[in-house]
């Protein structure tokens, strides 16, 4: 039989990129301390030529190449779009806070870049090889970024926890993808999804097999009861670290659940909806009431990230365009505010000290008011309150989940939504009510002002007109369906 080479041309972009970290790898290994610049801009460089190939390649028509394994399709290109521009923030955000620390190496950017070719191998991937394949590589990346602050005893302790937590994860994921494929017979999710469709396959081992897979994707998500990894590793990680870990690979984590359950395991949406039902409630009891007797601001984040996930389940039990776009909306809505926070907190850290507890922002307005402004901007939107991107996003999953009728489900989410709203504006008090225990200038680059700016202005901005990316989300969506 004739061997037939594969198109390559839909994989240009990670190609790309594979090549570019090479680069990166090469650029520090033979320059070493002699210029830590270039690691920084070779990556921007990389997400930019990535992001260049993408748009180029961005066709309506899906197209399969490696034997079926590997889809470009819209709702993976504006995935892609998406992940993008958020390392290339976070990178840059990170870079005097990383560089203080002495924690601007090669190394860091390598892992980051390859953190964002597993994502992009996550959100194109049409089999289950490729999928867990993309996952496996964001998640060994991740655990290596944790664990690069080498002479810290908190951050070597939320690695292990993280790899120990997610190897776990991994091996449920593992597991009910064994289970899927001995009763359907196939790896191809577009086959799987065809004989699940027919009725052949054995019921129960299809459900066990379902089983194993939400944990694994909880796991990733941070949802209850999976969620025991999300606040240690928020708080002993390095800000950076944790600023990515937070951001980018919800966008994946996104694309992996529209791939595996959407698409793979749409006809046991029964199956699979009460499951998410009980994940989704569960994550915004636990993540709002836990988070209010947080005294530290990256384990309080960590908590709100748990109810955050809670939400875009929710647009998942709704099962329909309106609700997965919806979710869509949620994460790119999410993960915008996670920048913005983030990136606050790590301005006002310096050398030999975090700004990681609550009390490090009383009176941040008096010390810099641009600043405070944008951090309420951000503060505000996770609370929900219009007009912010934050309330639209909650007001669109819980439209979707009422018209799905899950009546009980929404005035859940609503109750506990205002209990979260509590542990937001108390950070809005301790920045404007509260006299500074600082008088520490805060110090960053022009160009990390003007992008910080933009980002506290996209949150109400975005809130205020809401359609245009609403649109995006649904034309993604209905191409993954």
């Amino acid at each position: 039989m004739d061997f037939q080479a594969p198109d390559f041309a839909p994989a240009n972009s990670e190609i790309f990129l594979l090549i570019m970290i090479c680069v990166v790898m090469l650029a520090d290994l033979f320059l070493g301390e002699k210029s830590r610049k270039l690691p920084f801009f070779l990556s921007l460089l990389a997400l930019a030529g990535s992001a260049l190939l993408t748009f180029m390649n961005f066709s309506e028509a899906p197209v399969l190449t490696f034997s079926g394994m590997f889809i470009d399709d819209i709702l993976s290109d504006t995935l892609k779009l998406m992940i993008y521009p958020t390392v290339a923030l976070v990178l840059i955000y990170s870079r005097s806070y990383l560089g203080a620390r002495g924690l601007i190496r090669g190394e860091f950017f390598s892992l980051a870049l390859f953190a964002t070719l597993g994502m992009m191998v996550m959100v194109s991937a049409s089999h289950l090889i490729t999928l867990y394949l993309g996952l496996e590589l964001l998640s060994l990346s991740l655990y290596a970024m944790v664990s690069l602050q080498r002479d810290s005893v908190i951050a070597t302790e939320a690695a292990t926890k993280f790899f120990v937590l997610g190897s776990l994860a991994s091996g449920f994921l593992l597991y009910g993808m064994s289970m899927l494929y001995g009763a359907t017979g196939s790896l191809h999710l577009v086959e799987m999804a065809g004989v699940i469709r027919s009725g052949v396959p054995d019921r129960a081992v299809l459900v066990v097999g379902l089983v194993f897979i939400v944990a694994g994707l909880s796991f990733k998500l941070s949802a209850v009861p999976f969620h025991m990894w999300a606040p240690d590793v928020y708080q002993g990680a390095p800000t950076a670290v944790t600023l990515f870990i937070g951001s980018a690979p919800k966008l994946a984590a996104f694309g992996f659940i529209m791939r595996l359950l959407v698409e793979g395991l749409g006809d046991m949406v029964a199956d699979w909806q009460g499951m998410l039902v009980l994940l989704a409630v569960a994550s915004m009891a636990v993540g709002n009431i836990a988070a209010i007797a947080q005294t530290n601001i990256k384990r309080m984040l960590a908590y709100s990230t748990i109810s955050h996930m809670g939400f875009v389940l929710l647009g998942f039990v709704a099962a329909g365009v309106d609700g997965y776009s919806a979710s869509m909306f949620y994460v790119s809505a999410y993960v915008l505010m996670t920048l913005g926070a983030f990136g606050v907190i790590m301005l006002l850290s310096r050398e030999g000290f975090e700004a990681d507890a609550i009390s490090d922002f009383k009176g941040l307005n008096q010390r810099n008011p641009w600043l405070a402004l944008i951090m309420m901007f951000v503060m505000l939107s996770m609370a929900g309150i219009p007009p912010m991107i934050g309330f639209y996003a909650k007001l669109s999953v819980l439209q979707a989940a009422l018209a799905a009728g899950y009546l009980w489900v929404v005035v859940a989410a609503v109750m506990l939504s205002l209990i979260g709203a509590f542990y937001y504006l108390r950070i809005i008090k301790f920045m404007y009510f509260d006299e500074s225990e600082s008088v520490h200038p805060i110090k960053f680059a022009s160009e990390v002002r003007l992008l910080i700016s933009m980002n506290g202005l996209a949150v109400i901005l975005l809130g205020m007109f809401p359609q245009m990316l609403m649109n995006f989300s649904l034309s993604a969506v209905l191409s993954g369906q």
